[in-house]
C-alpha cells in the first residue's frame, strides 16, 4: 500500500532531493526495516580498536590542517549525570541525585580542554559547540558559567557560531534558559518522546505538556532560533490515539524541527530497558501505524523530512544546506556545517579529526583516571584506510541527500566507480526491481519509496556488514 505524501519533482544534482516526494510503501517497510547501523560514522563505532590510542590521536589533532584543508572545528561535549532514569534510554549516562558529582566534572573537563587545545595550536576557533547526555541541565548554573568559560579560553568559540543543548524541561526553569542564551546557546532541543500519561509512566518519563510548552516559549522569548522536539514511536503501552494527541501537540507548538525515532528494544544491552515488559510495546503493525501517521501530520504541517528520522521546516539551517549540497551526518545527527573536524570531550565522546574517529573512556573513574595521568583520555578509534574513506562519502551522500554521483566518487576518490563498486550496483539492481534505488547515466537515486529505508541501501555499501553480518546490536530501521 502506497501513501503519497508530496509531489514529485523532477531532477538531479546537489540537493534536488530535498524537497522531492515521499512515499510510505508499507510492504517494502516490512521487507527490508530490519536491523541496521544508522551512520552517524562510517565505519560505525562497533569497529573502533583499542589500537588507535592517545598518541594516535595527538597526531591528528597537530596535523588536522596539513595540505592547507582548514575545516570548520566542532565541539561535543557529553554530559552523563540524569536525576532519574528514563527506561528506553541507551545514551551513556550515570544516574544519580548528587549533584556534587558534576562539580568535579566540569573540573575534569576543563582540564581535557587545555590538553586538546595544546595539541591544536593556535588555529582552534570553534564554529559549532553541541551539549548532549545525559541531561547537560543536570550541571548548576555556576557549571555551566563555567564550563562555557573553559571552552571559550582553551579552544575559542566564534561570534555567531551555532551552540545547541539538549534540555530535560521537567528540570528547566525561564530563569535557565535565559542564562543559556546569555552563555551563547541559541538552539535547544527539547525531549518529549510522547505525551501519554499511560506511556510516561511506563518508561518512568513523568512530564507534562505545560512545562514542556513552558521552556519552548521561553527559548522564543530570549532569541533562541531554533527549537527541536524529540518523540519516539514504538514506547510501551503506545496507542493511535495517545500518540495522535501527541503529534497534535507537537505540531501545534510549531518546532523547528522534529526528530523521530523508532525505539530499538535492546534489554541485553541496556540494563533499564529490563524494566520494560516487552508485553507491552505495541505489535509492529501497530508500530508501522504510529510512523506512518506521525509523517503524514508532520507533511501536512509543511515540514520537509530530511532524513533518518529528521525533519525540519523548509527555512530552518538542515533544510538549506540539505539544497545547497552541505548536509553531513555525524553522531549529533544531522550538521549544517559542511565536512568539519570534531572534538569530542568528556565521558565516552566520540571526535572526528580528519581521516580518524576516536572515543573517550566509557567509565568514569577510567576517563579520570587517564586525566589524572596526564593523559588525553582515549579509549579507542579507527584510522580509515582509503576504502573507508571511498564508502564513507557514498554512504553520507546517500544518507543526506538520496543520491550520489559516481563520477564524482571516481575523481575525488581515484577509483572506477563501475569496478570498484560492481558487487555493490549488482546488490543495488535488485533494490531497483523493488522500487528503491533508481540508477540512471552518472547518478544512483534514492527513490521517494526508499527513503525511509535509506539505511538500507547505505548498507550495500557497508564492507563490514559483508564481511560479518551479525547485525544484532543494530536497532531496527523501521
Amino acid at each position: 500500500m502506497d501513501a503519497i505524501l508530496k509531489p514529485p519533482k523532477a531532477g538531479h544534482g546537489a540537493g534536488t532531493g530535498a524537497f522531492a516526494n515521499l512515499v510510505v510503501d508499507t510492504d517494502l517497510i516490512r521487507k527490508y526495516g530490519g536491523s541496521g547501523p544508522r551512520y552517524t560514522s562510517y565505519p560505525t563505532a562497533d569497529r573502533f580498536v583499542e589500537a588507535f590510542d592517545a598518541a594516535a590521536y595527538r597526531h591528528w589533532l597537530r596535523n588536522r590542517n596539513v595540505g592547507g584543508i582548514v575545516r570548520p572545528l566542532a565541539l561535543y561535549v557529553h554530559l552523563p549525570f540524569c536525576d532519574t532514569v528514563c527506561y528506553y534510554c541507551a545514551c551513556n549516562k550515570i544516574v544519580t541525585r548528587d549533584h556534587a558529582r558534576s562539580a568535579a566534572y566540569v573540573d575534569y573537563l576543563g582540564g581535557e580542554m587545555e590538553r586538546v587545545a595544546a595539541e591544536l595550536g593556535a588555529d582552534r576557533s570553534v564554529a559549532q559547540m553541541h551539549w548532549g547526555g545525559g541531561t547537560p541541565t543536570f550541571l548548576s548554573d555556576a557549571e555551566m558559567v563555567r564550563l562555557v568559560g573553559s571552552a571559550r579560553r582553551n579552544l575559542g568559540i566564534e561570534a555567531g557560531g551555532e551552540c545547541s543543548i539538549e534540555v530535560d524541561p521537567r528540570r528547566v526553569t525561564d530563569e535557565r534558559v535565559a542564562l543559556l542564551a546569555t552563555l551563547g546557546f541559541n538552539r535547544i532541543s527539547i525531549g518529549v518522546q510522547d505525551f501519554d500519561p499511560a506511556v510516561q509512566q511506563a518508561v518512568n518519563r513523568i512530564q507534562s505538556v505545560e512545562e514542556t510548552e513552558r521552556v519552548a516559549h521561553a527559548a522564543r522569548r530570549n532569541g533562541f532560533r531554533s527549537i527541536n522536539v524529540d518523540l519516539i514511536y514504538g514506547l510501551p503501552r503506545q496507542s493511535v490515539e495517545g500518540f495522535s494527541r501527541t503529534l497534535d501537540l507537537v505540531v501545534g507548538a510549531d518546532p523547528d524541527r522534529i526528530a523521530l525515532y523508532s525505539y530499538a528494544h535492546l534489554p541485553h544491552v541496556f540494563k533499564p530497558q529490563r524494566r520494560i515488559a516487552e508485553a507491552d510495546l505495541p505489535v509492529p503493525e501497530v508500530k508501522l501505524t504510529l510512523l506512518t501517521m506521525a509523517i503524514a501530520r508532520f507533511e501536512a504541517a509543511g515540514y520537509i523530512y530530511i532524513g533518518m528520522d529528521h525533519f525540519a521546516k523548509p527555512d530552518d539551517d538542515l533544510a538549506v544546506a540539505q539544497r545547497q549540497g552541505r548536509l553531513t551526518r555525524n553522531f549529533q545527527g544531522y550538521s549544517s556545517l559542511g565536512d568539519s573536524d570534531i572534538v569530542g570531550l568528556g565521558v565516552s565522546a566520540i571526535g572526528k579529526i580528519g581521516p580518524v574517529y576516536c572515543q573517550n573512556e566509557k567509565e568514569l573513574e577510567a576517563y579520570y583516571a587517564r586525566l589524572d595521568d596526564g593523559e588525553l583520555p582515549v579509549l579507542r578509534g579507527v584510522e580509515l584506510s582509503a576504502d573507508d574513506l571511498v564508502r564513507r562519502a557514498v554512504i553520507q551522500s546517500l544518507a543526506c541527500h538520496f543520491e550520489v554521483s559516481k563520477e564524482s566518487i571516481s575523481i575525488a576518490h581515484l577509483i572506477d566507480f563501475e569496478r570498484y563498486f560492481a558487487l555493490e550496483l549488482r546488490e543495488l539492481a535488485l533494490l531497483g526491481e523493488e522500487g528503491l534505488v533508481e540508477m540512471e547515466g552518472d547518478w544512483i537515486s534514492v527513490t521517494p519509496k526508499g527513503r525511509l529505508l535509506v539505511r538500507a541501501v547505505c548498507m550495500v555499501f557497508d564492507r563490514y556488514l559483508r564481511n560479518e553480518r551479525s547485525r544484532a546490536t543494530y536497532s531496527r530501521i523501521i
